[in-house]
């Protein structure tokens, strides 16, 4: 596999990961990705983003991203069972691994395959 296929793998499977940790360096990987960097330089930015404390506006905005692939197929008690964790989770009655569960719950019902290879469901 050439290069740029072993970046666009990593950037498959770590995205919404990285969305979960770091919404600034999710941008700032989004953005080289348009040039042409190295393996290394994408994986080193990566490794710096899981560094970071997850800030809750950026695990609802890489939830959201994630309930997006199957939002329009959810039934209305999936629906309203993803709004209830989401307002439990910002209340802070609830951890962010709860919503997490629920979406990998909800990926392998909804047989994403996209979702399932992510590394944030595994």
């Amino acid at each position: 596999m050439k290069e740029r296929g072993r970046i666009e793998l990593l950037w498959r499977t770590e995205k919404y990961r990285v969305l979960w940790y770091s919404h600034r360096t999710y941008d700032e990987i989004r953005e080289r990705l348009k040039g042409d960097p190295s393996y290394k330089e994408i994986e080193k930015l990566i490794i710096q983003a899981l560094k970071y404390e997850p800030k809750k506006n950026n695990i609802i905005n890489s939830a959201d991203h994630m309930w997006g692939y199957f939002k329009n197929e959810a039934t209305s008690d999936e629906k309203k069972h993803y709004k209830k964790l989401k307002r439990q989770f910002k209340s802070g009655t609830r951890p962010a691994s709860d919503l997490r569960d629920y979406l990998r719950v909800l990926a392998q019902r909804y047989e994403s395959e996209y979702l399932l290879e992510s590394r944030i469901l595994q």
